[in-house]
C-alpha cells in the first residue's frame, strides 16, 4: 500500500475508492479484528447507525449525521477502544409499500390484483435490488461501519425479537384490542400514530350554526370548521367556567337537518375563546370530542367511513364524499335559516406524512400498547441523568410528549411488515389467541381453521428494538454481552419521540438496561435561505453530487466546519470548496516535508525518534518550540471540543493550526534552518496533524500516512495512537 510516488496534485477520484478497499481488507472496522491486533482493547465503544429506510437515498441530514458518528468512532478507535459502529436498514412499512404500489401502477396493477403473498414477494425483490443503495452511498462518504454485522428489521433473527417483545407485552396485559378514534389515511388504507401526521396551514372558514333548544324559541350558536361532521353530533359542550351558558346546561337541543335530540353538557376541555365558546361534540370524528365522550358516556356515532364517504345519515347526504357533504350541508343550513354567519379562519389540516392525503378521524378496532408505566420509566432515567441529551434543551421535547402520552396504536392495515401473531376463531368471530406458528387447530373452538389478523405492527414498534435486537436479543449472544448497552446515539430532532423515546422505554422494559447513555441531537441542514431541504420542492442537495465534484474529505470537513453550536445549518457550498482547498494544502505541505527529508537523507527515520521530539528541548530552535507549543494547545482544544460534541470548533482549530501556524509560519521558518532536527520536527507536527485530521478527513490522511518514509508505522492510520 506504500505508494512512494508523490503526484503534484491530490487526486481524490483515484484515491478514495482505493483507500476504502484497503480499509475493508484490513478488517479494522470490525471490533473482533481490532482485539486480535491488540489485546489491550478491552473497553468497547458502540454506536448504532440510525437505520435509514430501505426506500432511502442519501440526503444532507444523513451525510451530516454520518460525519458526526464517523468522527466519534474513528477517534475512539485510535484511542484504543474496541469500536463497533453497526449499520443496517429499516423495512419502513408504509413508505416501502407506497413505492412498490407505484411500481405496480405502471403495470396497471394494484396489490389486491396480486394478493398478499405475491405482493410481499414483489416487495422482497424490490428490497434486494434497491434496499441497500443508501448503505453503499455511506461507504462513498467513508463511513467506517462494521459491514459484516449489517442488520435489517425483517431479518429472521430480528423477527424473533419483535415476536418476543409482542408476547412479553401481551402477557403483561399491556397489549389490547379496542375501538377508539384513530388517525386514518384513506389513500394508504391504514391507521397512523399522532407522530406520523404533518400539519398544513390553510385558509378555511368558521361556520356559526344555530342549534334550537327543545320546546323553545331560543337557540345556542355553535362554531365549527367541519360542518359535515354535525351529522354525527351527540352533544353540545361549554366550559364549566363560562357563565354565559350556565342556564343552558342540562337542556336539550334539536340537531339541525337531522332532527335528533342531543344534550348540552359542560367540560373543561372546551376552549371558551374558540368561536362562541359553545362547540358541537362529534366523538367519532374528533380526538378531543372522543375524550369528552368517554367522560360523559356519549354515543360513538360514525358518519364517515374508511373511504371518506358519508354513512349512517339522512338520505340527502348518504354516500357523498366529505367535501360534497360539506357543500350540501352548508347550503341546506342557509336554506332552513340555521346558518348565522361565516368567518374566514386559518386551519391546520392533518396530512399523512407519506402521501399527504388529508387525515380523517374515525372509530376503528385497533391494537394498542398501554403507555403509562413505560412512559414513567423513560422519564425517570433522563431526569436522573442516566441518559443525557446534548444539547440539553431537547429534553423538553422528550418530556412534553411522554407527560401527555396516549396509548400507542401499534397496528397498521398494510401488508408489508411484521404481521400480528393473532388468530381469530371462525366460529366465535371476535375471539382470538396468540400464536407465532400457524396453529393446527383453533385454541378457542378446537375445531375451526383460524384466520390470522391482517394487520402488521407499526414500523416504529420494531425499530424501537434496534439497539439490542441487532445484537441478537432475546438470546444472550456474545455480541449482546460485549456491546450492550451502547454508548452514543446521534440522531435528528424530528424523531426524538418517534424513535428515541421508544428505544429508551423498550430497552428498559425488555432488557432492564438503558440502550445508550447519551443522545446527541445534530442540527438540521437547511437551504441558504433557511428553508427545509426538500427533494420534491427542488431545494434538496444530493451529497453524492458534492462528493463527485469535490471529494468525500472536502464534503466531510465542509459539513463539520459548519457545526458551530447553532442548532441549524444554513448550508453553503463555499464551505465544501474550502474543504477541497484545505485537502490541497495538506497534500502540498506533506509533499514538501517528505521532499526535504529525501534531499537531506535517504535513510528512513523511525517513528519512535519522531515521538521523542518534544522531549529534546535543548536542541530545538525558537521556531521549533513555538510550533510544538502551538500543537500542544491544538491537541488539548480538539480533545476538549470533541468531548463536548463541538465538531465545528475542532474543525476550525485544526484548519487554523495547519494552514496558518504550521504552513504559513513554521514551514517558512524551517527553510532558514533545515537540518535533521528540523526534519524530525516537521514530521512530528505533520504526523500528529494527520492523526487529528483523520476522523474528519480519513481518505487523504490515510493516503499521506501510507506514503510517509517512516519506519515502525502501523498497518493503517486508523489504528495509530490518538494524540493526548
Amino acid at each position: 500500500m506504500n505508494h512512494m510516488k508523490w503526484e503534484k496534485a491530490y487526486n481524490f477520484q483515484n484515491t478514495e475508492p482505493r483507500i476504502y478497499k484497503f480499509w475493508l481488507k484490513t478488517g479494522f472496522f470490525n471490533p473482533d479484528k481490532l482485539s486480535k491486533i491488540s489485546k489491550k482493547r478491552k473497553k468497547p465503544f458502540v454506536i448504532m447507525l440510525p437505520p435509514p429506510n430501505v426506500t432511502g437515498e442519501l440526503h444532507m441530514g444523513h451525510a451530516l449525521n454520518t460525519v458526526c458518528q464517523d468522527v466519534l468512532i474513528r477517534k475512539k478507535r485510535m484511542e484504543g477502544y474496541k469500536t463497533l459502529w453497526l449499520p443496517g436498514t429499516d423495512h419502513a412499512g408504509i413508505a416501502t409499500q407506497n413505492v412498490v404500489e407505484k411500481e405496480l401502477k405502471k403495470e396497471n396493477l394494484t396489490r389486491f390484483d396480486l394478493g398478499r403473498k405475491k405482493f410481499i414477494e414483489r416487495v422482497w425483490k424490490w428490497k434486494e435490488k434497491y434496499g441497500n443503495i443508501i448503505l453503499d452511498q455511506l461507504k462513498k462518504l467513508g463511513a467506517s461501519c462494521d459491514w459484516s454485522r449489517t442488520r435489517f428489521t425483517m431479518d429472521k433473527p430480528y423477527v424473533k425479537a419483535v415476536e418476543k417483545a409482542f408476547a412479553y407485552y401481551y402477557k403483561k396485559g399491556w397489549i389490547y384490542r379496542g375501538k377508539k378514534v384513530i388517525n386514518w389515511c384513506k389513500r394508504c388504507g391504514t391507521s397512523l400514530s399522532d407522530l406520523e401526521l404533518e400539519y398544513e396551514e390553510k385558509k378555511g372558514y368558521l361556520w356559526y350554526i344555530k342549534y334550537p333548544l327543545k320546546d323553545s324559541r331560543q337557540y345556542i350558536v355553535v362554531a365549527t370548521t367541519r360542518p359535515e361532521t354535525m351529522l354525527g353530533d351527540t352533544a353540545v359542550a361549554v366550559n364549566p367556567k363560562d357563565k354565559r351558558y350556565k342556564k343552558f346546561v342540562g337542556k336539550k337541543v334539536i340537531l339541525p337537518l337531522v332532527e335528533r335530540e342531543i344534550p348540552i353538557i359542560e367540560d373543561e376541555l372546551v376552549d371558551p375563546k374558540f368561536g362562541t365558546g359553545a362547540v358541537k361534540v362529534t366523538p367519532a370524528h374528533d380526538l378531543t370530542d372522543y375524550e369528552i365522550s368517554l367522560k360523559h358516556s356519549l354515543e360513538l356515532l360514525q358518519v364517515i367511513d374508511e373511504e371518506g364517504k358519508i354513512i349512517n345519515s339522512p338520505p340527502p347526504y348518504q354516500g357523498l364524499s366529505v367535501l360534497e357533504a360539506r357543500e350540501k350541508i352548508v347550503n341546506d343550513l342557509k336554506k332552513f335559516n340555521f346558518l348565522k354567519e361565516v368567518k374566514p379562519h386559518t386551519l391546520k389540516i392533518p396530512k399523512c406524512y407519506r402521501c399527504s392525503t388529508t387525515i380523517e378521524f374515525i372509530p376503528s378496532n385497533q391494537w394498542f400498547l398501554k403507555m403509562e408505566e413505560l412512559a414513567k420509566k423513560a422519564i425517570k432515567v433522563v431526569k436522573e441523568e442516566k441518559i443525557k441529551f446534548v444539547p440539553k434543551r431537547w429534553e423538553k421535547v422528550y418530556f412534553d410528549w411522554l407527560n401527555n402520552i396516549r396509548d400507542w396504536c401499534i397496528s397498521r392495515q398494510i401488508w408489508w411488515g411484521h404481521r400480528l401473531p393473532v388468530w381469530f376463531c371462525q366460529k366465535q368471530k371476535e375471539k382470538y389467541f396468540i400464536s407465532f406458528q400457524k396453529p393446527k387447530k383453533c385454541k378457542i373452538c378446537k375445531s375451526c381453521s383460524p384466520s390470522q389478523a391482517e394487520d402488521v405492527l407499526d414500523t416504529w414498534f420494531s425499530s424501537a428494538l434496534w439497539p439490542f435486537a441487532t445484537l441478537g436479543w432475546p438470546k444472550k449472544t456474545k455480541d449482546f454481552k460485549n456491546f450492550y448497552p451502547t454508548d452514543i446515539l446521534s440522531t435528528a430532532r424530528d424523531i426524538i419521540n418517534f424513535w428515541v423515546a421508544r428505544m429508551i422505554f423498550s430497552s428498559l422494559e425488555l432488557t432492564g438496561q438503558i440502550p445508550f447513555s447519551l443522545v446527541f441531537v445534530h442540527p438540521t441542514v437547511l437551504t441558504k435561505e433557511g428553508k427545509r431541504m426538500s427533494k420534491s420542492l427542488g431545494t434538496g442537495i444530493n451529497p453524492l453530487d458534492l462528493v463527485e465534484k469535490y471529494g468525500a474529505d472536502a464534503v466531510r470537513f465542509g459539513l463539520a466546519y459548519q457545526l458551530t453550536g447553532i442548532q441549524d445549518i444554513r448550508f453553503g457550498e463555499e464551505n465544501i470548496v474550502m474543504g477541497r482547498k484545505f485537502c490541497n494544502k495538506i497534500w502540498n505541505a506533506s509533499r514538501y516535508v517528505v521532499l526535504q527529508k529525501e534531499k537531506l537523507s535517504k535513510k528512513p527515520i523511525h517513528i519512535k525518534e519522531i515521538e521523542k521530539i518534544p522531549k529534546t528541548g535543548q536542541k530545538l530552535s525558537k521556531a521549533d518550540k513555538k510550533i510544538i507549543n502551538a500543537l500542544k494547545t491544538t491537541v488539548k482544544k480538539v480533545n476538549e471540543d470533541l468531548e463536548n460534541f463541538s465538531f465545528g470548533k475542532s474543525a476550525h482549530t485544526l484548519y487554523h493550526f495547519f494552514w496558518h501556524q504550521f504552513c504559513d509560519q513554521y514551514i517558512e521558518e524551517s527553510k532558514k534552518q533545515m537540518n535533521i532536527t528540523t526534519i524530525k520536527v516537521l514530521f512530528y507536527v505533520l504526523l500528529t496533524s494527520l492523526k487529528l485530521l483523520h476522523p474528519f478527513m480519513p481518505f487523504i490522511t490515510e493516503e499521506i500516512y501510507q506514503k510517509l518514509p517512516l519506519k515502525g508505522k502501523k498497518k493503517s492510520l486508523m489504528i495509530e495512537n490518538w494524540p493526548k
